[in-house]
Order: structure tokens, then C-alpha cells, then sequence
């Protein structure tokens, strides 16, 4: 079995090879189960949680929020649990927006807002509740002005109070651990291996922008015209550039140090 060295130096083992689930199992369960005692049984500090929600079904996947399911999550936890002296779950961990277990787990990542979702209205209650409670959201992987319109319009339902703004590189965001210089668009894998170009549709420029409640706290980071969660699934593969790979990592673990910290 080929372990390839990934950005940062952390060793990846290709998923296939230690028996995670090829496919999504029920609303809220969690795939790729390692064998033994169930970590679930034990808590964690940390958890990377996946949102599971309502939408519009593509590829015969189940959903948008299924994409690069659990192969990103999984892999990128691997990078975690190196890199940071972190008690973190190890495997991926999804959970519906209408859970009532949710609320324990305050790190809440959304993958394609933009192609697939239509929230119900319970779910934009309960969102909403988890956001004005504490709850710190990551976004990743949609774009252009299309995808980025029905975004808005959904983050609009949940917070119609807030705005959305463009956050500046100098943010503690971007040096909560790593020190990120610069915004890099991430490719999905096939842009990655045989690009450039890089974008996908009109999405030319990448974008981080966040959500800042009354008190100004960054509720919601949003990563735009960009692909965090590709870099961390594909990582081991040769041909995907390990700017990229890096990239998303630090990014990773900048959002989770800066989401626990505040």
C-alpha cells in the first residue's frame, strides 16, 4: 500500500484501503466506521461536522451536501489529527440541520449551497438558533454569481439582519495558526490535474467573506469560486498540485483554531 506524503508532511492513506463506506448510508448516520470499539462512545473535543440538508438531488448522490462525502472529510481529519494537539473525532461525522444533537457539536461545515439547497423552513429555524447560540459555519465549494444568488437567498432566510462582507487578510481568521498571505483558488481534481485554468463557470475570483453577528463575532466564514474540501479529498493523488493541497489544509485548521477560540 502506497502512503503519499501530502502537503505539511502528513502521510495519507487512500481511504479504499481501510475499509471506509463507498457510498451514504440513512440521514445522519456516519459512513466509514473504523473496526473495534465505537469512537462515537467516547467524546472528543472536536468534531468536523457535516450539515446534511434539504435540496435539489444531482448525480444520483442524494444531495449536494454529499458532495466529496466522506472521502474530504476523513482525510482531512487524518492532517488534524497530525498536525494540532487536538483530541479530534477521526472519522467523518454528518449530521441533518434538524438534529436535535447538533447543538453539541459547534463547528458546522455546509458544502454546495449554491447548486442544491432549499432549506426548509424548520431548517432555517434551526440554523438560525445554532448561529445566534454560538455555532460557527464553514462554507465551501460553489460558484459563480448563480450559485452564489441562491446562497444568499438562503443564508437571507436564516439571518435577514446580517450582512455578508469581504474579510480582510490582516482577520485573525488567516493567522490563527498558519499565516494565509494570500486568497488561492482551489481547483476541483480535474481542473487541478490538467487545468489551468482553474474556475468553474463565472467564478474567476476566489472570495472569503463571513457573517458578524451584533457583538461581531464571525458567525459564518464563506469560501467562494473555490474548493477546499477536492484539495483534501484528492491530496494523495500526484497529479493535484500541492499549493492547493496546503493551502486547504492550513485554511482547515485556521478555521477550526479560530472557531474554537472564539
Amino acid at each position: 500500500m502506497r502512503l503519499p506524503i501530502s502537503p505539511l508532511g502528513v502521510v495519507l492513506v487512500t481511504l479504499a484501503a481501510v475499509g471506509s463506506s463507498p457510498g451514504p448510508e440513512p440521514a445522519g448516520a456516519r459512513a466509514g466506521r473504523a473496526r473495534g470499539p465505537d469512537p462515537k462512545d467516547v467524546p472528543h473535543e472536536f468534531y468536523f461536522t457535516r450539515a446534511i440538508y434539504s435540496g435539489w438531488s444531482w448525480g444520483g448522490r442524494g444531495g449536494s451536501w454529499y458532495v466529496d462525502y466522506p472521502k474530504a472529510d476523513q482525510q482531512f481529519l487524518v492532517g488534524v489529527r497530525r498536525l494540532m494537539l487536538l483530541d479530534a473525532f477521526p472519522l467523518d461525522h454528518a449530521l441533518p440541520l434538524t438534529d436535535p444533537a447538533l447543538y453539541r457539536f459547534p463547528f458546522l461545515y455546509i458544502v454546495e449551497p449554491g447548486r442544491g439547497m432549499n432549506l426548509t423552513e424548520e431548517e432555517v429555524a434551526r440554523l438560525r438558533r445554532f448561529l445566534l447560540g454560538g455555532g460557527f459555519v464553514v462554507v465551501d465549494d460553489f460558484w459563480g454569481s448563480a450559485e452564489w444568488d441562491n446562497w444568499e437567498y438562503q443564508i437571507g432566510r436564516v439571518l435577514p439582519e446580517f450582512t455578508i462582507v469581504d474579510l480582510p487578510l490582516d482577520h485573525s481568521l488567516f493567522h490563527s495558526m498558519y499565516d494565509v498571505k494570500e486568497i488561492q483558488q482551489v481547483p476541483n481534481v480535474g481542473n487541478g490535474c490538467y487545468g489551468p485554468p482553474y474556475s468553474e463557470r463565472d467564478g474567476i475570483v476566489p472570495h472569503v467573506r463571513g457573517i458578524f453577528d451584533a457583538q461581531q463575532r464571525l458567525m459564518v466564514v464563506i469560501n467562494w469560486n473555490t474548493d477546499l474540501g477536492d484539495a483534501w479529498e484528492w491530496a494523495e493523488q500526484p497529479c493535484y498540485p500541492l499549493k492547493f493541497s496546503t493551502y486547504a489544509w492550513e485554511m482547515g485548521i485556521n478555521f477550526i483554531v479560530y472557531g474554537m477560540s472564539h
